[in-house]
């Protein structure tokens, strides 16, 4: 038997996981190790979620939330 650790990129593509399971081809198991969850590959996904914005723009967002809480 062979371990292998795969991201999961498309919903789809863990259905196909599962329907491998169900055929008893493969087994999957949940990661128990909290410590996988912050490792660089594991924030892949939130890879270009943010917009990329000019310097002086982010700082006046800011100021303009920073004035909000006053």
């Amino acid at each position: 038997m062979q371990t292998i650790t795969i991201d999961i990129i498309n919903e789809k593509a863990l259905v196909l996981l599962k329907d491998l399971e169900l055929l008893q081809l493969i087994r999957l198991r949940k990661e128990k190790d909290e410590t996988t969850l912050h490792t660089p590959s594991s924030f892949g996904k939130f890879k270009g979620i943010l917009s990329k914005q000019p310097l002086q723009e982010v700082d006046k967002q800011l100021n303009e939330l920073r004035n909000g809480w006053e």
